[in-house]
């Protein structure tokens, strides 16, 4: 069947754009073509206006794929600058969406990257230095609050100290928390405005499934599978991983915090997209003797050039890094030394795999 008009299959009308229409229709050797219109009401019709593409919080439809998109929500360290501080990421894919750490204010940049905290279902640790986890309390809370009681579980995997640090945040006796959302429970004001939201009463408390996990395979979602290497960074006090999502649409490697080793480059091989972690320019963390246990611009670009990677992107970038003449130096030695696509991060882009 060719493409036809919006008469001849189903619109899935676009929550959060009201007068975009998509109508998907069936292509033979080609999956499916996504219609894209805009619409305008004129007395009781609507008028359609064919537009060739459109994005809607993040998944592009380009001729019948739904492109797996990654958003870059923290793309600093522990030293807060005015652009960058701490690590996390969002993968979308298939309808679901994964977060990689909950570094600092990522529940508010989450936000800003057009996303919602209640559309979050599964949640992954690469360790637990407060640079990726110090909102995770943030965002347990406001997920719970913004939730009107039909949401998916939330899933919570990561190294040792997972299941230690949601009991510690939420259970009604030990929870650092406890006090508010026993009170948002109980009190007939919260209780409104949790009906007022389109809640039904009773509203009940919070529940987490949290995991601690080592290295190998972890999670399978609907379109997409989660396995996990040992990290080599700041043993034996923490526990890292680096983690690798295959989907339909391809693959994509998170470093977590790491140095060059042997298990992250199995890890990486022949992935689609690396987010490795680039404290600085290699010869200023060498002067410094800053190398163990992290990677720079050089150890990175190798680490992805023997992995085999296509895309690299280099995040987790520090303060002295992110300085204009550093920065072109730093980006210069990462060109030199791997040959696929390079992207320097910046935190609220997004990208697709």
């Amino acid at each position: 069947m060719s493409p036809g008009g919006p008469g001849d299959s189903v619109g899935i009308i676009v929550e959060r754009c009201p007068n975009i229409e998509v109508a998907p229709i069936e292509w033979p050797n080609h999956g499916v073509l996504f219609w894209i219109m805009s619409r305008k009401r004129v007395g009781h019709r609507f008028n359609y206006t064919f537009l060739e593409t459109a994005c809607y919080t993040g998944i592009c439809l380009y001729w019948g794929k739904i492109m797996a998109r990654i958003h870059i929500l923290g793309a600093g360290t522990p030293t807060p600058t005015p652009t960058r501080y701490g690590s996390s990421f969002v993968l979308e894919i298939g309808g679901e969406k994964i977060m990689i750490d909950c570094g600092p204010a990522t529940t508010h940049k989450l936000v800003k990257a057009g996303l919602w905290p209640t559309e979050i279902d599964y949640l992954f640790f690469t360790h637990h230095h407060f640079d990726h986890d110090v909102d995770y309390p943030c965002f347990l809370l406001t997920r719970w609050d913004q939730s009107i009681g039909k949401e998916n579980l939330l899933q919570v995997f990561g190294p040792t100290l997972t299941e230690q640090l949601t009991h510690r945040i939420m259970d009604e006796h030990d929870g650092a928390f406890a006090h508010d959302w026993i009170a948002r429970v109980n009190h007939p004001a919260s209780q409104q405005v949790y009906v007022n939201r389109g809640g039904s009463p009773p509203r009940l408390p919070p529940e987490v499934s949290a995991k601690d996990i080592k290295s190998g395979k972890i999670f399978s979602g609907k379109n997409w599978e989660i396995s996990g290497a040992d990290a080599v960074h700041v043993q034996p006090y923490l526990d890292s991983l680096a983690y690798r999502i295959d989907t339909d649409e391809g693959s994509v490697v998170f470093t977590g915090d790491t140095e060059p080793c042997e298990s992250v480059r199995e890890l990486a091989q022949g992935a689609d997209v690396m987010f490795a972690m680039c404290w600085d320019e290699e010869e200023s963390m060498l002067r410094g003797g800053e190398q163990h246990g992290v990677m720079g611009t050089i150890s990175a670009a190798r680490l992805a050039q023997d992995a085999g990677v296509k895309k690299l992107v280099l995040s987790h970038v520090g303060k002295n890094l992110d300085t204009h003449g550093v920065m072109e130096k730093g980006i210069g030695q990462a060109k030199a030394n791997f040959e696929g696509e390079l992207v320097y991060s910046e935190e609220l882009m997004s990208l697709e795999i």
